[in-house]
């Protein structure tokens, strides 16, 4: 199963809101699509949104048959239209700014050899992605011990990535280790992917697994159900406050009462060194509709007022430890990210 593929100068991606009923491809061949299809969640997850918006700035070059030296114009707004999408996700800003980055090296040759520099990167992003998340599983599965029962929230699996995933990357490297007994799935509302995404990646690798609701957390806590909780991050603070799936923030005060570790696997480009702390991270509000209704099904008044923050924020004192690429991260984090961020404090 692939989410996104580069295919006869098009974007091919697995359309997510589709799940688990269809398994549906769609092209994209304007950076107009690929927004639409970020901000609409067809692609969603922080590293494969990053991932599909450096292939928008390849797409954007693709369309331009102008003078080289007028394409700069063209690739800043497309570089604004793109981060613009969902604010929270640092992957994105990242993607594009190291696309952006590739762009300024080559932007004054002739059209054709800039678009070869930008289908490298854009591949080579999509690459390291693989191997990132394959490296996070490797390491987080240090920490889990035979038989453990693990708690996760929406989807941080291979549907959020370019393979493989970054919390459920986890779960299926320990897996294949014989550590795993039972995957406990949060059904994550207000869009269920967990009940929608995650249950039909664990289903798919045959890894025992069990949907619950959102609210029953606490009660498989207190019965001594939960050995760990793993969850994404769409961005992590330089402090080690982390942005992710609203529900998660609930999730981490109910592991420490519980004292049950509670772990972030992300790769280091969801560190954001420059932001100093979580209550800066930008907190996407999206359409109310999304918690009116669920599939085509109204399940409340239509006038009713809606609250839908898209991500909440776990302060730092509550995550056990940080799983990068470059290993098993912990406190003091200020120090500790800063470090494998090669940045000096």
């Amino acid at each position: 199963m692939k989410t996104i593929e580069w295919q006869n100068d098009k974007i091919l991606i697995l359309d997510q809101t589709r799940l688990p009923g269809q398994v549906e491809y769609v092209t994209l061949s304007s950076v107009d699509e690929v927004a639409h299809a970020i901000k609409s969640l067809q692609v969603r997850g922080a590293p494969l949104i990053g991932v599909v918006a450096a292939w928008g700035l390849v797409l954007a070059v693709m369309s331009y048959s102008g003078p080289s030296a007028e394409l700069a114009e063209i690739m800043n707004a497309a570089r604004q239209q793109l981060t613009a999408t969902r604010p929270t996700a640092v992957n994105l800003q990242w993607a594009v700014s190291r696309m952006m980055e590739a762009y300024d090296q080559v932007q004054d040759l002739d059209l054709s050899s800039i678009r070869h520099r930008l289908t490298e990167e854009a591949r080579a992003m999509q690459e390291e992605d693989l191997s990132t998340n394959r490296l996070i599983g490797e390491w987080g599965a240090r920490l889990l011990h035979p038989d453990t029962k693990v708690l996760t929230i929406c989807n941080a699996g291979a549907l959020a990535t370019c393979g493989h995933g970054t919390a459920l990357g986890i779960v299926r490297s320990a897996f294949a280790q014989g550590k795993i007994q039972k995957v406990w799935v949060s059904e994550t509302r207000p869009v269920l992917q967990g009940a929608r995404l995650t249950a039909w990646e664990l289903s798919r690798d045959e890894i025992p697994a069990t949907l619950i609701t959102d609210n029953m957390a606490g009660f498989l806590m207190q019965r001594g159900e939960v050995d760990a909780v793993i969850t994404g991050a769409d961005r992590i603070a330089a402090n080690g406050d982390t942005a992710n799936k609203i529900g998660t923030y609930s999730l981490a005060v109910l592991a420490r009462y519980h004292d049950i570790p509670f772990y972030v696997a992300a790769p280091v480009s969801s560190i954001d060194i420059s932001m100093e702390e979580g209550s800066l991270i930008p907190i996407e509000e999206r359409d109310p509709d999304e918690v009116r209704i669920i599939g085509e099904c109204c399940i409340t008044s239509v006038d009713i007022p809606v609250v839908n923050p898209a991500f909440d924020v776990t302060p730092s004192h509550l995550i056990t430890a940080i799983v990068t690429e470059k290993g098993i991260v912990r406190g003091p984090y200020l120090e500790t990210l800063a470090e494998i961020n090669n940045v000096k404090r």
